[in-house]
């Protein structure tokens, strides 16, 4: 057997204790989650907060636009700012999808960014909202080690943090390393779409229309428009309502609300507009959703996820 065959091997032995039920299991860093899921899943729409996931078994594929991204147990996943995308699953009873995700803490990362670029020079890469990478031996190792520890209580909460800064830093000197540092400093174009994202996140309940996001940005409304779906492949408007859907979905999941109550809360003024709206996007009625959700996923009971209920 291969290094690289025992250490995927041993990740997976370590992930079916740290994951032990189908869905989201927490762990005691608030950060970190660790997913399984049983079953294939095909299509369904996603919003990932800015995070890294690791695929330790089984492979996922996220479709954004004409790009589709591939990762699994040799690629890890990247998002720098939230966007909506397409994801399919590969996984069974006898081979689960079994994945750690790390929601980004901006202020590690500002920390660890100001000292990688002043050993290594700042970045002239292209910033990207979301990347898949080669998993390399180093970040293997790192994943490895990390996993080791948050399997024994003690050292989860000891030695955790450290270990979770150290595939933070194998990330950012990686392969596309440079374009995370670029996406996560907020500069240019990107940094001025990343502002309005941020407040797309923050107030989507409240109104909203282009000219304030292209304010919020310091863009003019054609800038704003062209750099926007540059950067999340969504106008505007499309984005603020995928957002919001899937927060409504996330009320009516967590919090048993019904559909109507869901939509106001979310910033939608027409109750049977939110019904059509969200048939067309997720395929089924809010209902419908709610009821496959249940029969699907096992949540933890949070109010605010690290990651959105769709991800799974």
């Amino acid at each position: 057997m291969t290094q690289f065959d025992s250490s995927t091997l041993r990740m997976v032995q370590l992930m079916e204790k740290l994951a032990p039920v189908e869905g989201y299991n927490l762990s005691v860093l608030e950060d970190i989650r660790f997913l399984r899921s049983n079953r294939p899943l095909t299509r369904i729409p996603v919003l990932y907060d800015p995070g890294i996931v690791i695929l330790c078994q089984g492979r996922k594929r996220g479709y954004l636009g004409d790009d589709v991204y591939v990762y699994d147990a040799q690629h890890y996943l990247v998002v720098s700012v939230p966007v909506p995308f397409t994801m399919e699953t590969d996984a069974s009873e006898a081979e689960p999808m079994l994945a750690v995700y790390i929601r980004l803490d901006m202020q590690l990362a500002s920390e660890l960014m100001l000292q990688v670029d002043e050993a290594l020079g700042p970045s002239d890469s292209h910033p990207k909202g979301m990347y898949a990478s080669p998993m390399d031996g180093l970040l293997r190792a790192s994943t490895l080690r990390f996993l080791e520890a948050m399997s024994i209580p003690g050292e989860a909460q000891i030695l955790g943090p450290s270990l979770v800064r150290e595939i933070y830093y194998r990330i950012l000197v990686g392969e596309q390393g440079g374009s995370m540092r670029v996406a996560l400093n907020r500069q240019g174009h990107f940094g001025k779409v990343t502002r309005a994202i941020r407040k797309i996140h923050s107030c989507y309940q409240e109104h909203m229309d282009v000219e304030t996001l292209a304010h919020e940005a310091s863009m003019s409304v054609p800038n704003f428009h062209l750099h926007f779906r540059r950067v999340t492949d969504s106008s505007p408007m499309q984005y603020v309502k995928s957002t919001r859907l899937h927060q409504a979905r996330l009320l009516m999941l967590r919090n048993t609300m019904s559909a109507s109550t869901a939509a106001f809360s979310v910033g939608y003024e027409s109750a049977s507009q939110f019904s059509r709206d969200f048939k067309r996007f997720f395929g089924r009625t809010p209902q419908a959703e709610i009821e496959w959700m249940k029969a699907t996923y096992a949540l933890p009971a949070l109010s605010t996820p690290s990651i959105y209920v769709s991800s799974h």
